[in-house]
């Protein structure tokens, strides 16, 4: 290790020194300004109305070959604690029997609507026309989105998610958590989710939001139609939870719901190749995301490596290394502290605990993914 004896380049030093300062003012950015507002949320400072008072709501579902998951997770839906609402089954070109679970529950449930859309070589694939026929055919003014394969955390999802819209709220993000199971991708998998979970749900509270998940979504008709629904993006088959809210969230009329009990659970993806398929569907959206945005997502991952980078060169060079590595476990510990309570918010106190692990592994490995997945075929919903 002779170069270890030689004496240090002061450029070198100093040009290390830079990039891991101004790394970990970029992180501690991320982490006091934007992660800060969802570690410290309290959500019940939003109150849901009272049921005596609750105003009807249309839940809209859209469906495609999901007879296993109408039959397992449609029974949660419609026995929501609510007092007044609809669900909308728009069952798009369907070839299992989900017509015939459809018809067997419409019997039992009178509130459920089933809208067919029969098999037609010219229907788009994606959710936004099937989205568009419901929300379409729905009665009331409040519409909640969730899917076939999700199941609610509670009998009061409804209630609370809905009791979440005032009247300048007229867009709920909520959040849906993966299925845990065993082996290492299913937990890549929920960290995955909840990271994301954190990211749009911090910069919401930023005044900067940039998506919800379609699995657990709520807005006014009103607000649809007042954008032209996806009508600007309607070439793109994903995109009717993050580039609509791009559009339609504006003036802080949104807001967010991360109660427990409002969560909206889904599977996650078993084997690695459909999950890049799922990533690559997703990323197809991410040309039309404004610069701004591009880059706050962006620039945490590669801030994040370089912080690193910096920090173990720094302490290869020998120079002030007690102090570096000082410098470096308190940020650390801020950093555990502020990012682990916002996992804790979203029930995922594992990754919490193992944090510094998987965010450093989740900064290198989702770069790859992105590359993988954008040279993907995309998939089809």
């Amino acid at each position: 290790m002779k170069f270890l004896q030689d004496p240090i380049p002061v450029d070198l030093f100093l040009l290390t020194l830079s990039i891991f300062s101004l790394t970990v003012l970029i992180q501690l950015y991320y982490i006091l300004i934007i992660q800060r507002k969802l570690a410290f949320f309290n959500s019940n400072q939003v109150k849901p109305a009272k049921t005596s008072s609750a105003f009807p709501v249309s839940i809209i579902i859209a469906a495609r070959n999901e007879s296993d998951n109408l039959f397992k997770n449609l029974p949660h839906i419609l026995g929501q604690a609510y007092p007044e609402f609809e669900v909308i089954v728009v069952n798009h070109q369907s070839i299992d029997n989900s017509k015939d679970i459809l018809d067997a529950f419409s019997k039992q449930y009178s509130n459920l609507k089933i809208v067919e859309l029969a098999q037609d070589k010219h229907l788009r694939a994606g959710k936004k026309l099937p989205l568009t026929i419901g929300i379409k055919a729905a009665q009331y003014e409040h519409l909640l989105f969730t899917d076939a394969d999700c199941k609610p955390s509670s009998v009061h999802w409804l209630t609370k998610m809905s009791g979440s819209f005032s009247r300048s709220k007229q867009i709920i993000l909520g959040y849906g958590p993966m299925t845990k199971t065993k082996g290492f991708l299913n937990k890549l998998i929920r960290f995955d989710t909840a990271w994301i979970g954190v990211s749009y749900l911090s910069l919401a509270l930023n005044k900067r939001p940039y998506m919800g998940v379609g699995r657990n979504l709520a807005y006014s008709k009103t607000t649809f139609f007042a954008v032209n629904g996806f009508k600007s993006h309607y070439s793109i088959e994903s995109g009717d939870d993050d580039l609509f809210i791009q559009e339609a969230a504006k003036k802080n009329n949104y807001s967010i719901q991360i109660d427990p009990e409002t969560f909206m659970e889904s599977p996650s993806k078993e084997r690695l190749s459909d999950w890049i398929n799922q990533k690559a569907r997703h990323y197809t959206t991410s040309v039309k995301y404004k610069f701004i945005k591009k880059l706050l997502l962006a620039i945490y991952p590669v801030s994040l490596i370089l912080t690193w980078f910096s920090f173990v060169s720094l302490v290869l060079l020998g120079t002030n290394s007690l102090i570096i590595c000082s410098i470096m476990a308190a940020f650390y510990v801020l950093k555990w502290w502020i990012q682990g309570r916002c996992l804790n918010k979203l029930q995922e106190k594992r990754f919490a605990l193992f944090f510094p692990f998987w965010d450093l592994f989740y900064a290198l490995f989702i770069p790859v993914m992105f590359a993988i997945a954008k040279n993907k075929k995309k998939g089809t919903w």
